[in-house]
């Protein structure tokens, strides 16, 4: 699920910057926080995979141009509906019954009723007198006092308001007050609130909680000292936020004090063949410009290279003040094991490359496997895909089939542009494929992400045995194919016997989802030297159960209808075996895909998929003009989705990038 943090017209980019900051430190994993446009609240169905909407600091007036109307609708609706609403300082203006700011001054003033009303009185400002838009003249640190209790926070503040006669109003609890005099008439002095509406959630602040002093840089000397009352207090701040975000009912981190983790090294072998990693060197050295013979100044990186030899001690990332905006500017270090050597244990204890390799090569049998024969691994990277189809200079140096693996990602990357923290328990992977671009069936080459999500299904399906077309049980793991490419599966709570996976015509008991997905992927290609450099990166849930569950989770309940069957208990997955299983499978299925192209795998891709027969209500053209729709399959050409529109048995095909697919409401709508 998703927290969206609005960054359209009035918003700032310092306020949008420590919302982002501030909550994934207190969300992660549970949630990936991402930022949203403009255009994105008004048209997209984003309502369906939010669990809160945020919208920061700023200026009220522009939020009321851009989303009154329809926008304000749909917010309502959503939290009417059970969502959440995070409201800071001007994102609070704008939730309120009405707006009175800097009443009788000649340029700030600002008043008016508002839509939502999720605060049905008055917010007034400016608590405190100084404000300026261009600036931090008006800002400070007042102490607030926690309603009920004796603890105090002292939090950045700059042109909050107060929330008038808020105890008086039904339904509204007073959260937080300010504990010092203030520039307004109005004696409860109110900073933080919240309200049920409907069946959701909301939190308004006049202060700003989220803001990190980490992030402020200095200014006046009266900002300064501002800035040092912040840090003093830090704690508090950190602990007040991470209350107020459970108060909306969202699960959160304990540890407030909890660093984001510094990248690390990225160990390259080809343990089974040294001739291969030899020859990237090769490559490395010879067809790139490399500063001091080691750094490649790429398109989005710094990679700097080391031998298998060198300490690596002295070029470790040890700053404990980075943020998530400074990964892309730290340089990535790669160190290449051209002796056939491996790292040892206590440099990746996460992940053992000597396993992977070892499954790799019992599963390929003396055989050449050329997916996933020359590994890079490292325990925390940015982006396994972004490492490499946003470094064009390193990909044309990179042999077909080369692997990047991660036990966390702190920039992973989804459709749509999404960004999370990746947290251990998630194989996250990507794999280059080089397709020449003449001849062939492979030249369709936006097949090949069906062809790859229905090799890891596979793998997941069969990860017990060598032999294909065995799982040794676990071939009973309820896993399905959601068009195009993510794996979904029973949730534990709905896996009560082997029937139960086998079943798939109704998603949906009440308002519980049965499936949770475990696996998303997408393909990025670049054209380098006659090749299609496709760059496929997936992760698969293998052992964290946020937020939803994962591979081991259901394998645990498995088990339970294993024994009472008088069946052995399954070990759980690993990721070094499952990693080697699913190249090993890429391997197997892209060897036939290169000659007869999708069409051979569909039987296969239906077996596995939800969608066989589905009845969906379809918004082909995003204009409100629904057609009920029965899904019939896919083209094997461009795997576009095959549905018959009911009433005129007209055939429609749908492009996964043009329509989004909610299987649990049975809606196939148009993307903006």
């Amino acid at each position: 699920m998703n927290v969206l943090v609005y960054s359209g017209p009035g918003s700032t980019t310092e306020s949008v910057k420590h919302c982002i900051e501030s909550l994934r430190y207190l969300l992660s994993p549970h949630y990936a926080v991402v930022s949203v446009g403009e255009a994105s609240l008004l048209n997209d169905p984003w309502m369906y995979k939010t669990a809160m909407l945020v919208i920061p600091g700023g200026a009220d007036l522009p939020y009321c141009r851009s989303l009154n109307g329809a926008g304000t609708r749909k917010i309502a609706q959503y939290v009417k509906k059970g969502g959440k609403y995070l409201g800071f300082c001007a994102g609070a203006y704008f939730a309120s019954g009405r707006v009175e700011f800097e009443v009788g001054h000649p340029l700030l003033e600002v008043t008016g009723d508002r839509e939502l009303q999720f605060f049905p009185g008055i917010a007034r400002g400016c608590t405190f007198k100084g404000f300026d838009y261009k600036s931090h003249a008006g800002a400070r640190a007042p102490k607030v006092c926690i309603e009920g209790t004796t603890d105090k926070v002292y939090a950045y503040y700059n042109g909050g308001g107060v929330f008038v006669d808020a105890s008086k109003y039904r339904g509204v609890e007073v959260i937080a007050r300010y504990e010092e005099p203030i520039d307004l008439e109005d004696e409860e002095k109110v900073a933080v609130i919240y309200k049920k509406v409907g069946r959701g959630d909301v939190l308004l602040s006049g202060i700003h909680p989220e803001y990190s002093p980490d992030l402020l840089k200095p200014e006046s000397e009266e900002f300064n000292k501002t800035i040092e009352i912040l840090k003093q207090h830090d704690h508090e701040r950190k602990v007040f936020l991470r209350n107020c975000l459970a108060k909306l009912g969202l699960k959160v981190n304990e540890d407030v004090e909890a660093q984001i983790p510094h990248l690390t090294p990225i160990y390259v072998s080809s343990h089974l063949d040294t001739s291969l990693v030899n020859k990237l060197a090769e490559n490395l050295k010879n067809n790139v410009d490399l500063v001091n013979n080691s750094t490649l100044e790429d398109d989005n990186d710094t990679l700097v290279f080391h031998g298998e030899d060198e300490d690596e001690h002295h070029y470790l990332l040890s700053d404990d003040t980075i943020s998530s905006e400074d990964y892309t500017s730290a340089p990535k270090h790669i160190k290449i094991f051209n002796n056939g050597g491996l790292p040892d244990s206590k440099s990746t204890p996460y992940f053992n490359m000597a396993s992977y390799f070892s499954q790799l090569q019992a599963l390929c049998k003396g055989n050449n496997c050329e997916i996933g024969s020359v590994l890079g691994y490292g325990e925390v990277v940015t982006s396994t895909s972004t490492l490499l189809d946003h470094n064009p200079k390193f990909l044309s140096q990179l042999p077909h089939g080369f692997i990047i693996t991660a036990t966390e990602q702190v920039a992973g990357r989804g459709r749509g542009g999404n960004v999370w923290v990746n947290p251990k328990g998630v194989m996250a992977s990507s794999i280059l494929f080089k397709v020449p671009s003449k001849g062939g069936p492979s030249t369709n080459i936006v097949t090949l992400q069906y062809l790859l999500v229905l090799a890891l299904i596979e793998a997941i399906l069969g990860y017990g045995s060598y032999e294909r077309g065995s799982g040794a049980g676990y071939e009973d793991i309820p896993v399905r194919l959601k068009w195009p490419n993510d794996i979904y599966i029973l949730k534990p709570e709905f896996f009560n016997n082997l029937e139960d996976g086998k079943t798939v015509s109704s998603t949906v008991e009440g308002d519980d989802e049965k499936y949770a997905k475990v696996s998303g992927a997408l393909v990025n290609s670049q054209y380098i030297d006659g090749n299609f450099n496709l760059v496929w990166g997936g992760g698969v849930n293998v052992s964290n159960d946020e937020p939803t569950t994962s591979l081991n989770s259901v394998l645990k309940k498995l088990n339970i209808i294993r024994v009472a069957r008088g069946l052995p208990e399954l070990p759980p997955y690993q990721p070094e075996k499952l990693l080697a299983k699913m190249v090993f499978t890429m391997d197997q299925f892209y060897n036939v895909f290169k000659t007869s192209g999708l069409r051979p795998f569909l039987p296969l891709y239906y077996k596995r998929w939800f969608h066989t027969n589905q009845q969906v209500s379809l918004d082909a053209k995003g204009d409100g003009h629904i057609r009920s729709c029965i899904i019939r399959g896919i083209t094997d050409d461009y795997g576009l989705l095959i549905a018959e529109d009911q009433n005129s048995r007209e055939i429609l095909h749908l492009q996964p990038d043009g329509n989004s697919f909610d299987i649990f409401k049975g809606l196939v709508y148009k993307k903006q």
